[in-house]
């Protein structure tokens, strides 16, 4: 079973995923190893952590630097079985999955991961246009389709709907106090002062946001903002959420530190 992180192929774009090719944007590096390095200023790019279960390694390259370039995590899995293992042991908020793949079909990697009980949404990126294939895998458990090829912008827009959904937002903004989060502009402001934040800065901050009020373990954020096999130095969460802190000061939400249990986004 194959499991790997996508790379960047931006000639992977034009080629495969539009019908139209475009000029490409700057793709950032995938480092964030541990921490952030340099002086690049990325607090433009959201963060989800996404699986992505394609065989054909030059379309999963170029949905994937779609993706990083978006700002999120991309585990790949180049076959069923191996989604369904990273799916099982890993929290992701968002699955791509390709139909055809070389051992088990996208339908019963569709059919396991609901029978499991995993809600974790579903975006089925698929050459087949037959309306018997769209209608079975939305009755598997699909949360939405996309045929190929397709317009990036049109991938990026559609994952940022289906993980607005997951969270129960029906808008994009979101207040907490005197701070506001803009997943869709990826832009988070203290009463009207922007607030510069780097990669993983924006991504633990979207984590804490996502529950406000409740205490989140330092392992649960190790595994929802750091793909399956970057190496993360142990202090690492401690580092960002210290550099939140001083971000968000003096009139923004407080993170709290509850010892021995994780961090708590407190707006009062």
């Amino acid at each position: 079973m194959a499991r790997t992180n996508a790379g960047h192929d931006p000639r992977a774009l034009t080629t495969l995923l539009s019908p139209t090719p475009r000029a490409l944007w700057a793709l950032p590096a995938s480092g964030d190893v541990s921490l952030d390095s340099g002086g690049v200023n990325v607090h433009t790019l959201p963060m989800a952590r996404i699986l992505l279960i394609e065989d054909d390694p030059s379309l999963a390259r170029g949905i994937a630097a779609v993706l990083r370039a978006a700002g999120h995590t991309i585990d790949l899995a180049e076959d069923g079985e191996s989604g369904l293992m990273l799916a099982s042991d890993e929290p992701y908020a968002l699955i791509t999955l390709d139909l055809g793949l070389p051992d088990i079909s996208g339908f019963e990697v569709l059919r396991s991961l609901r029978a499991g009980g995993s809600k974790t949404p579903v975006l089925v990126l698929t050459a087949r246009d037959a309306i018997e294939d769209r209608v079975a895998g939305l009755d598997l458990g699909a949360d939405d389709y996309l045929l190929k090829p397709f317009e990036p912008s049109e991938l990026e827009a559609r994952v940022r709907a289906l993980l607005r959904r997951a969270t129960g937002e029906a808008s994009s903004t979101v207040m907490i106090g005197a701070l506001v989060i803009d997943h869709a502009r990826a832009v988070a402001s203290v009463n009207g002062r922007l607030v510069e934040l780097r990669r993983r800065e924006w991504a633990v901050l979207e984590r804490l946001a996502a529950r406000v009020g409740k205490v989140v373990s330092k392992e649960r954020l190790n595994s929802e903002v750091f793909g399956y096999d970057e190496p993360v130095a142990p202090n690492a969460i401690e580092v960002y959420v210290a550099r939140l802190r001083r971000k968000l000061e003096p009139d923004g939400p407080t993170i709290r530190t509850i010892r021995g249990l994780g961090y708590v986004l407190d707006p009062s």
